[in-house]
């Protein structure tokens, strides 16, 4: 087993905050294991956000004890040790939890530990946040109007840049110039502006990922990418002037190719992300390509906030089955997106 880092080495370590998310699935027992695992814990200083109660019955679930040392949250963080940090909110009772149901209490919970966890990004006392997983109808019933992540963190920390979902494998990124809005609505949404903006934003982060020379695709709208106008002319009149103005501005960027297959060609060529133009072009083909390693990233904002991409999974929650593999992989990627940052100076 590689040793953790000492604490030398833990001081030059990002710091991450972990919110625990829906406390009637599976996140309590992801952030016990978060908390016990050896690769996480050589790659990041860990500070989890949430009630200790609930921490202790997701590690009783997984069957872990792992080392905490509590934080005062009232102060700032500092002397973080090599041990995951915990900053105890005591918010729910473990007794209040109806498991596997989305409630009030449990979108409560949630919204607490996050905002909590974005106030200390804001702050400078973290480099970055993640989170496990939420439920959206939890999430509702604790703040009305709400519509996704990226809108709840603008809100939390003030911001009026433009930030953006991207779904990131190992093999590639997925981003979108439309998301959640109705199919219908898809083809009036787009123009060579904001295909623009999105194929900008997309470089750049992959650029804060580690990519130097980012390479993008970008998928068409019609079937066929129109063939030629046959099926549409959106790829001619639109998303072709806007790689163009792209290529233009310095990026790598080709197509527009055919969607049915511009995933296989883009990792067969080599190409770091696709750019879809609507959610579920893109969703499909990552969820089946890796559902249970793919991570959500919010891009665009003033540090990386993180989650996997997988939901709260309700149907085996409280039974200690669930994979780690995509909660870690959100986690080393806000890491290396943050030490990127640093080295950056930003």
């Amino acid at each position: 087993m590689t040793p953790s880092p000492s604490r030398k080495d833990a001081s030059e370590l990002p710091v991450i905050a972990l919110a625990m998310g829906d406390p009637a699935g599976i996140s309590p027992e992801l952030t016990a294991k978060l908390a016990a695992d050896d690769t996480v814990n050589r790659a990041v200083r860990l500070v989890i956000i949430g009630d200790r109660r609930l921490f202790d019955e997701g590690a009783r679930i997984a069957g872990l004890s792992p080392p905490l040392h509590v934080v005062d949250g009232r102060s700032p963080l500092e002397g973080l040790a090599t041990a995951p940090a915990f900053l105890d909110l005591a918010n729910l009772a473990l007794e209040a939890v109806d498991q596997g149901q989305a409630t009030p209490a449990g979108g409560e919970f949630a919204s607490a530990n996050f905002r909590r966890a974005l106030a200390l990004a804001n702050e400078g006392q973290v480099d970055a946040v993640c989170f496990t997983p939420f439920n959206k109808k939890a999430m509702r019933y604790a703040n009305p109007g709400y519509d996704d992540e990226i809108r709840f963190v603008a809100d939390a920390i003030g911001f009026d840049g433009k930030a953006r979902e991207f779904n990131i494998l190992e093999s590639v990124w997925n981003a979108r110039v439309t998301s959640h809005i109705p199919l219908k609505d898809v083809a009036a949404a787009l123009s060579p502006e904001s295909i623009v903006d999105e194929l900008t934003l997309t470089h750049r982060c992959l650029q804060q990922a580690g990519h130097d020379r980012p390479r993008i695709a970008v998928a068409g709208l019609n079937p066929h990418a129109g063939d030629g106008g046959s099926f549409g002319m959106e790829e001619i009149d639109i998303i072709e002037p806007a790689i163009r103005r792209a290529r233009e501005q310095g990026m790598d960027v080709e197509g527009p190719f055919p969607a049915d297959t511009v995933f296989l060609r883009a990792v067969k060529e080599g190409f770091h992300a696709v750019l879809t133009m609507y959610h579920d072009q893109g969703q499909i083909a990552m969820k089946m390509m890796g559902f249970d390693s793919g991570v959500t990233m919010l891009g665009g904002l003033p540090f990386p906030v993180c989650t996997p991409a997988h939901g709260t999974a309700y149907d085996i929650a409280g039974r200690g089955i669930a994979d780690l593999g995509a909660s870690r992989q959100a986690l080393l990627l806000a890491a290396r997106m943050a030490g990127q940052a640093r080295r950056a100076g930003v």
